[in-house]
């Protein structure tokens, strides 16, 4: 049969899908630099992981576990629920896709602060549904009072972002007790909480939310980890959900088949044994260390940031966003530029810290080095 001459006629998109700019990566660091820009972890992963992650490829012809049971099942004994009540993705990313599809469609609407995670928008353009934006408070983390105002009839998700990506402010336990109780109990709510395991330091440990200490509590509440930050797999992709089953059973439906490993679940599982886990989260510890110098450095520097709970820190730094990050990129730092507002700035390998504070302490506002051009 001859093909069809061409008539010039493009393809029919979903327009909103046709506009939606991809998710990309931060820019790549140059040989001898640093890539400051994914919040990866800096160390490599631990023999044990690589051993077992080897040990899979010699099945690579095989399909995984489609529902990651044995990991599930790990992971219910830690968090004392079943296995039933685990859902494990392809990181916590993939997770929040499943959820929003699951639960809001097209002329429904999803709650979420801004700024935070850049791939919400994305994820609720990609589900048909409508972002509804709160914006920060002043001090950069959520106000929960405005988002518990902004939810409507049409409100069907709610996401709470602690640590906030890339602010880095916790929403601490009071607040979110406090947001739940105005929360109507048939709108879902997801509790990201991709850096948890970095909450300690710059503050008291035990004022910010932890989804642990919640599971049970609310039929309509999902806490979502991932093993890509503190456990250091990012290049695996592995997270998971813990919630009521239904909930998870809903996500489970819209999920693509087979999205989670054998290497991925395997890894996970090897670095939840005790030996390796106390190792990972020493190395947690060091980073946490390492953020709180380099917070401590900006803040005396005179740099506005704002307290930091994560594997990173946020740098306020308004419309010279693009030129601060472009002086740091030349003196081989790569960051996360978010223009007009910001720059988020991983914590990575202990070399990396002096070079950044020296040209920061270049760039302070108003200091006499003055602004970047």
């Amino acid at each position: 049969m001859t093909a069809p001459e061409p008539t010039g006629a493009r393809v029919r998109l979903r327009p909103e899908i046709a506009a939606l700019p991809p998710y990309r990566q931060g820019r790549p660091a140059p040989a001898d630099g640093f890539k400051l820009s994914s919040n990866e972890n800096p160390f490599g992963p631990l023999p044990s992981v690589v051993e077992v992650v080897a040990a899979a490829a010699h099945d690579i012809n095989r399909y995984p576990d489609a529902t990651a049971l044995a990991l599930r099942e790990r992971l219910a004994v830690r968090f004392g629920v079943t296995a039933d009540e685990v859902l494990v993705g392809a990181g916590s990313v993939a997770l929040l896709a499943q959820f929003i599809l699951a639960a809001a469609a097209p002329g429904d609407e999803v709650v979420y602060s801004w700024r935070s995670f850049e791939a919400y928008p994305g994820l609720v353009t990609v589900a048909g549904a409508t972002s509804v934006m709160v914006p920060n408070r002043a001090d950069h983390g959520h106000d929960l009072d405005a988002m518990a105002a902004a939810i409507t009839d049409r409100t069907r998700v709610v996401i709470v972002c602690s640590p906030n990506n890339p602010t880095g402010v916790v929403v601490t336990a009071a607040e979110f007790e406090a947001f739940m109780a105005k929360v109507p109990a048939d709108r879902l709510v997801l509790l990201d909480e991709a850096y948890a395991e970095f909450v300690r330091g710059g503050g008291s440990d035990d004022d910010a939310v932890d989804g642990a200490t919640l599971i049970g509590r609310y039929p309509n509440l999902v806490l979502l980890r991932t093993f890509s930050k503190a456990y250091g797999l990012a290049g695996l992709r592995v997270g998971y959900a813990i919630g009521p089953v239904e909930l998870l059973d809903a996500a489970r439906a819209t999920a693509i088949p087979l999205g989670v490993t054998a290497a991925a679940a395997s890894a996970a599982i090897a670095s939840l044994e005790p030996a390796a886990e106390a190792e990972l989260l020493e190395r947690v510890g060091a980073i946490a260390d390492r953020r709180d110098r380099v917070h401590a450095a900006l803040v005396a520097q005179g740099w506005p940031v704002p307290p930091a709970r994560s594997n990173f820190v946020w740098l306020p730094a308004g419309e010279a966003t693009t030129a601060v990050a472009e002086r740091l990129f030349d003196a081989g730092i790569v960051t996360r530029a978010f223009a007009p507002d910001g720059i988020r700035i991983s914590i990575g390998e202990a070399e990396s810290v002096d070079i950044l504070l020296t040209i920061l302490g270049e760039l302070v506002p108003g200091s006499q080095e003055g602004d970047p051009q």
